[in-house]
């Protein structure tokens, strides 16, 4: 890393929290002042998404948007690679749809509550009766017209390969009833692989696929769908799976 990036990359890391306190409070203020709806109160987010990757010096390219509608409702299913999947497709992504966050997250001050007012969906990672209430009250928002984003592998995959998909992340998509959309995150890997703390410049392509009807799948397909959809995502990356 040459000197220049290495200082662009520095920044980068310390403005990425700064940036993120600073949209959460001013999406709160605007939200209370101006009784902005939660779609126009997105403004905020994009921003956010965008400043990072331009900081960063990360341009964003998306292939597929002919794929989907942008008046329906979807679960967006993709693989997780890099903290730079999140700032990609908030950013950039253009279709009003809200992520789902661990319950924890909003006991955060300030940031919390911009989470709640800005609709993101909480979910109780936790198992138990508490945890299927959870997840039936987030595809309940979701059959009522809430797109989401979801990371079926859990987490980051340590070394880019796309890992294998749990069956709860799945088991919403069926409770929502919505089609389901695969998408594919390339590039940000080499941005920002976990375990690294300063990212490198590059470019991150996003790539839509098709929606996949969930109407006919119970519950007891879920590993079924989470097949397909593994299979469906696969084709969308640089990388081929293991």
């Amino acid at each position: 890393m040459t000197l220049f990036r290495y200082i662009r990359a520095a920044i980068a890391f310390v403005a990425i929290p700064f940036l993120t306190l600073v949209v959460s409070s001013i999406s709160l203020l605007v939200i209370y002042c101006f009784r902005l709806s939660q779609k126009k109160a997105q403004i905020g987010p994009q921003l956010w998404g965008r400043m990072i990757c331009r900081l960063s010096g990360v341009k964003v390219k998306i292939e597929g948007l002919e794929n989907i509608s942008r008046d329906e409702t979807y679960i967006f299913v993709a693989n997780h690679v890099s903290q730079y999947d999140i700032f990609t497709f908030q950013g950039y992504f253009k279709h009003d749809f809200r992520w789902i966050a661990k319950k924890e997250l909003f006991r955060i001050p300030v940031f919390g509550t911009a989470l709640g007012y800005l609709g993101i969906i909480p979910i109780d990672r936790s198992k138990g009766r508490k945890a299927i209430k959870s997840l039936n009250r987030a595809a309940e928002r979701i059959a009522a017209g809430a797109s989401v984003l979801i990371f079926p592998e859990g987490t980051r995959s340590p070394d880019g390969k796309m890992q294998d998909f749990k069956y709860g992340a799945i088991l919403l998509a069926i409770k929502s009833g919505v089609p389901v959309v695969p998408i594919g995150f390339n590039g940000t890997y080499e941005v920002l692989p976990k375990g690294k703390l300063f990212p490198e410049s590059g470019e991150a392509v996003i790539r839509v696929g098709k929606p996949i009807s969930t109407k006919h799948y119970k519950p007891q397909d879920k590993k079924m769908l989470a097949e397909n959809l593994q299979n469906e995502v696969s084709l969308l990356l640089n990388i081929p799976t293991e």
